[in-house]
């Protein structure tokens, strides 16, 4: 059973960054997909960035603000997030799948228990 612990989240004035781990633990999950999803004003849980053996990928919102890495000796990834802005205000959740086809919402996917990012203008 994978347990995905997320932390790092906080409140932030506009262009300021914060930083969001998220501790794997459980199984190895060095070859898995692991992503970062927030929650959207309707309720769905969209993908924000994943990393994983296949492809990586960046949501269109935050590229050029957001990075993610993973230290697979830790079995942690990283959301890097920049200049942020208001509407980067969700709960932003952990992710982890076998390949990042499957990660998300409807499919084979851990997930964290979520943590709180506010930014104020």
């Amino acid at each position: 059973q994978v347990q995905l612990v997320e932390s790092g989240g906080g409140s932030v004035e506009a262009g300021g960054s914060l930083r969001l781990s998220c501790l794997a633990s459980g199984s190895p999950l060095d070859r898995a997909c692991m992503g970062w999803f927030r929650q959207t004003p309707t309720g769905e849980r969209e993908r924000v960035a994943s990393i994983g053996p296949q492809y990586d990928y960046m949501g269109r919102s935050v590229k050029g603000r957001f990075t993610i890495s993973r230290d697979s000796a830790k079995n942690t990834i990283i959301l890097q997030m920049n200049s942020l802005r208001p509407e980067d205000t969700s709960i932003y959740y952990c992710a982890a799948a076998r390949t990042c086809d499957n990660l998300g919402p409807g499919h084979q996917t851990y997930w964290g228990r979520g943590t709180q990012v506010t930014v104020s203008s």
